[in-house]
């Protein structure tokens, strides 16, 4: 029988929980807007965080896991470049107008300001 050391049972660094919380995050929001998520766009987004990430050294990925607003700003430019805000634009532009959202965690207005925004 193999013994794992506690080391191998984890990351070696924080790009994977970076992708795996941003992914957790694209779904929760598309859940509380009641909408689909873009399922295409959704991996382009995540694929193009990881590039992002993966070009940076070990220890600003690590950074950007430890703050808070360093990662949001991260997610919102994958979420940008991947073209998720242009995905049901009209839908949640008429959501943001009509206010219909009252449960949508704070964190989530990252994503949500990219639809009120100019295309």
């Amino acid at each position: 029988m193999v013994e794992r050391s506690p080391q191998a049972n984890r990351p070696a660094d924080s790009l994977q929980l970076l992708r795996d919380e941003f992914r957790h995050h694209l779904e929760s929001f598309y859940a509380c807007l009641k909408l689909a998520p873009p399922y295409h766009t959704v991996e382009k987004a995540v694929a193009y965080l990881t590039a992002h990430l993966k070009s940076m050294k070990p220890a600003e990925r690590d950074r950007i896991a430890a703050d808070p607003g360093l990662r949001w700003a991260e997610y919102r430019r994958a979420f940008v470049e991947s073209g998720l805000n242009q995905k049901h634009r009209g839908i949640i532009a008429g959501l943001i107008r009509s206010s219909l959202f009252t449960d949508l965690p704070q964190e989530y207005m990252h994503f949500l300001d990219t639809f009120s925004s100019s295309p």
